[in-house]
C-alpha cells in the first residue's frame, strides 16, 4: 500500500482518538454487553443488539485509525526549510484577484481536511493547483463556480 502524507498534528489527532477507542471506549462497550447478557434472553434484548453494533463500530474504526497510521508518511512542517513555495503542510495566504478578497489555507491529508479551520486536503483542486507556486505567483483554480485566479501573497511553514 502506497504511503499517505499526513501532518504531525494530524497524526496526533489520530494517535488520541486511537488511544481513547482502545482505553475508554471498548472497555465500556464490553461492560455493557456483559450487563446486557445478565439480563437473559439475548433474542430479544435491545440492549446486547445496540451494545454489540456499537462494538462493531468501535472495532471497525480502531482497525482503520491503526490501519491509516501504519500507512502514514508524517511530515513535520516546521523541519521543512522555508523555501516560499507551496508543498503539503504549508500555510498559504492568497488573495483572489477578482475581489481582492484574502483566505488563507493550510494544505493537509485528506482526514484532516476541514475547510472551517482553513484546512484544506492536498487532493483538493486549489491545493493542486497551489504545490509548488511561490510567494507572488498566480494560481488558476478550477473551482465549482468557475476558474478563480487567486495570488499566492504569504507561505509559512508553521
Amino acid at each position: 500500500m502506497k504511503r499517505v502524507p499526513i501532518t504531525l498534528r494530524g497524526a496526533e489527532a489520530l494517535r488520541v482518538e486511537l488511544r481513547t477507542l482502545k482505553s475508554e471506549a471498548r472497555p465500556n462497550v464490553i461492560k455493557a454487553i456483559a450487563e446486557a447478557r445478565a439480563h437473559g434472553d439475548l433474542s430479544e434484548n435491545a440492549e446486547y443488539h445496540a451494545a454489540r453494533e456499537q462494538q462493531g463500530f468501535i472495532e471497525g474504526r480502531i482497525q482503520e485509525l491503526e490501519s491509516k497510521l501504519s500507512n502514514a508518511e508524517i511530515i513535520d512542517v516546521t523541519q521543512l526549510a522555508p523555501s516560499g513555495r507551496v508543498v503539503f503542510g504549508a500555510t498559504v495566504e492568497l488573495e483572489d484577484e477578482d475581489t481582492g478578497a484574502k483566505v488563507t489555507y493550510q494544505i493537509v491529508g485528506e482526514d484532516e481536511a476541514d475547510i472551517k479551520s482553513g484546512r484544506i486536503s492536498f487532493a483538493s483542486p486549489i491545493a493542486r493547483a497551489l504545490v509548488g507556486k511561490s510567494e507572488g505567483d498566480s494560481a488558476e483554480v478550477a473551482a465549482p463556480g468557475g476558474k478563480r485566479n487567486y495570488e499566492v501573497i504569504a507561505v509559512r511553514y508553521v
